[in-house]
C-alpha cells in the first residue's frame, strides 16, 4: 500500500456520517456562540492596559487593526463553512483542501486552542468565584482554591473544576436548550459593556486624550500585535456547520457578524475608558474598576465582576462545545479511537464531550496554565493561515459544493490574510515555538504510529 500523507477526504463521506446531527442553530445562534467566545473578560482589562504600556488613547485604532487581520480571516472561514458545512473546523477544510497530514496538524493545533483556553478562564472564573464567596464570609479550604503548589499549600482548584462540569452537563442536556441558556447570557453579558458605556461617557474629559498616540504611530500596530488575540474565538462558528439550519446562509452572518459587532464593542470600551482616566493611569489588574471607582461609581464596577462571571461562562460554554465536535472530528475520521466519533440518540458526540470535560478539568484543576497561554495564539494563527490560503484551493476543486459567499477581490484578500497570519506569529517569543514544538511532535507520533493506519479516509 502506498504511504501518502496527503491523501484527500472526500465531501461525500463528511455529510454522509456528519448528518446524525440535529440541526437547531440558526442566524442568532452563531453570533451568541461567537461573541460568547470572542467578548470575555478582557473586554475590562486590554483596553485599559494596552493603552498604558504600548498605544495611548490610540488604543481605539489598535482594535480596528487588529479587527481588520482578523476580518480578512474571518471571510476566508465563512466561504470555506459556505461550501463545506461539516463539523471539525479547520481541520476538516485541511483534510479535503490539503491533505491529510496538514489536517491532523491543524487539528492538533485547534485541541490545542480550545481545550487551553477553557482551562485558563476555568482558572479565572474560579478566583472571581472564590472572591464573590469572601465577600458574604465564605471561603474554601484553602488547598483546594489553586492548581497544584504544595509550596503555597494549594492542591487542587475545585472551583475551576466545578465550573466546567457545569459547562458540560448543561451541554449535555442538548444543544437547543444549551444555546438558549448561552444567548440569555450573551444578551446580559452585551447589556452590562452598554451600561458602562453610556454611565462612562458622561466623565470623558477631553483633555484625557492628549497626546492621543503617546508612543508614536508604531505603538498603535505594537498594539494591534497584543490585542489581536482579543478576537480568538470566532473560529469556533465554523466548528457547529454540521448543526446550523441553513448553512450556506447562517454561516457568513454567524462568522463575519461576531466580528464586527466584537470590534465595535472593543473600541466603544476603548474610547470611553481612555476619556475617563489618563492612559497613564490605566496599568492596573482591572482598569475599567479602577477607572469607575475613580469617578465614584463603584456600584458599576461591582456590576462589572458579574459582566465578568458572566461572560467566561458564555465563553467557557462556546470553547467547550467547539472542542467536542472538533475532537468528535478527528474521532470520525479514525484518527483517534473510533468511539470518540460516536453520535448519540440524542444527536451528540457525547463521548467526545466528556472527553474533552475530564481533560480541561485536569488542566484547569490542577496545572497553572500562564506559561502556556501563547501556545493558545500560534495554535490559532496556524489554524488563520491554512484557512486563507484554503480559499485558493477551494476556487479550483470543481468536486466541492460552491461557497454562498465568497471572499472579495480574489486571489488578493486570501493572500494577504495568510501572511499577516504568518506575519503575527513572528511576533510570539521563541519559548512558544519551543513548546509548539513538542506539542506538535507528540501529535505526529500519535498520527504516524495509530492514526495514519486508522484512517478512515476516501471509505464511503
Amino acid at each position: 500500500m502506498k504511504f501518502d500523507l496527503l491523501r484527500k477526504e472526500s465531501i461525500g463521506r463528511y455529510l454522509s456520517t456528519d448528518k446524525k446531527f440535529v440541526k437547531t442553530l440558526g442566524a442568532k445562534d452563531l453570533l451568541a456562540l461567537g461573541i460568547g467566545a470572542v467578548i470575555g473578560t478582557g473586554i475590562f482589562i486590554l483596553p485599559g492596559t494596552v493603552a498604558a504600556t504600548t498605544a495611548g488613547p490610540g488604543v481605539t485604532l489598535s482594535f480596528l487593526v487588529a479587527a481588520l487581520v482578523c476580518g480578512l480571516c474571518s471571510m476566508c472561514y465563512a466561504e470555506l463553512s459556505s461550501s463545506i458545512p461539516v463539523a471539525g473546523s479547520a481541520y476538516s477544510y485541511g483534510n479535503l483542501l490539503f491533505g491529510e497530514i496538514i489536517g491532523w496538524i491543524l487539528g492538533w493545533a485547534l485541541i490545542l486552542e480550545y481545550m487551553l483556553s477553557v482551562a485558563a478562564v476555568s482558572s479565572g472564573w474560579a478566583a472571581y468565584f472564590n472572591a464573590l464567596l469572601n465577600s458574604v464570609g465564605l471561603s474554601l479550604p484553602h488547598a483546594l482554591t489553586n492548581a497544584y503548589n504544595p509550596g503555597q499549600g494549594t492542591y487542587f482548584n475545585l472551583m475551576a473544576a466545578v465550573s466546567v462540569l457545569l459547562i458540560a452537563l448543561m451541554l449535555s442536556r442538548g444543544l437547543k436548550e444549551s444555546m438558549r441558556i448561552n444567548n440569555i447570557a450573551v444578551v446580559l453579558k452585551i447589556i452590562i459593556i452598554f451600561v458602562f458605556v453610556g454611565v462612562g461617557l458622561f466623565f470623558i474629559k477631553p483633555s484625557n486624550y492628549k497626546p492621543f498616540l503617546p508612543f508614536g504611530t508604531t505603538g498603535i500596530f505594537h498594539g494591534a500585535t497584543t490585542v489581536f488575540f482579543a478576537f480568538l474565538g470566532f473560529d469556533c462558528v465554523s466548528a457547529s456547520a454540521a448543526e446550523v439550519k441553513n448553512p450556506k446562509r447562517n454561516m457568513p452572518i454567524g462568522i463575519i457578524g461576531t466580528l464586527i459587532i466584537a470590534a465595535i464593542l472593543y473600541m466603544a470600551v476603548s474610547v470611553v475608558l481612555t476619556g475617563m482616566v489618563h492612559f497613564d493611569k490605566l496599568d492596573v489588574a482591572n482598569p475599567v474598576a479602577f477607572a469607575l471607582r475613580q469617578v465614584n461609581q463603584g456600584w458599576l464596577a461591582d456590576l462589572l465582576s458579574l459582566g465578568a462571571l458572566v461572560g467566561m461562562s458564555t465563553m467557557m460554554i462556546s470553547m467547550t462545545y467547539s472542542s467536542s465536535r472538533l475532537v468528535y472530528s478527528i474521532g470520525r475520521d479514525g484518527l483517534l479511537p473510533p468511539a470518540i466519533g460516536k453520535i448519540n440518540k440524542k444527536g451528540l458526540p457525547a463521548n467526545a464531550l466528556w472527553l474533552v470535560t475530564l481533560i480541561i478539568i485536569l488542566m484547569g484543576g490542577f496545572f497553572s496554565l500562564d506559561e502556556l497561554t501563547h501556545l493558545v495564539s500560534i495554535g490559532t494563527l496556524l489554524a488563520f493561515t491554512f484557512v486563507s490560503f484554503g480559499v485558493l484551493l477551494l476556487r479550483g476543486r470543481k468536486d466541492l459544493p460552491k461557497p454562498s459567499f465568497k471572499v472579495p477581490f480574489y486571489p488578493v484578500l486570501p493572500i494577504i490574510s495568510g501572511l499577516a497570519c504568518i506575519g503575527m506569529m513572528c511576533f510570539l517569543p521563541l519559548n512558544t515555538f519551543i513548546f509548539a514544538g513538542i506539542w506538535f511532535g507528540i501529535g505526529l507520533i500519535i498520527y504516524l504510529t495509530y492514526g495514519y493506519h486508522h484512517s478512515k479516509i476516501n471509505t464511503k
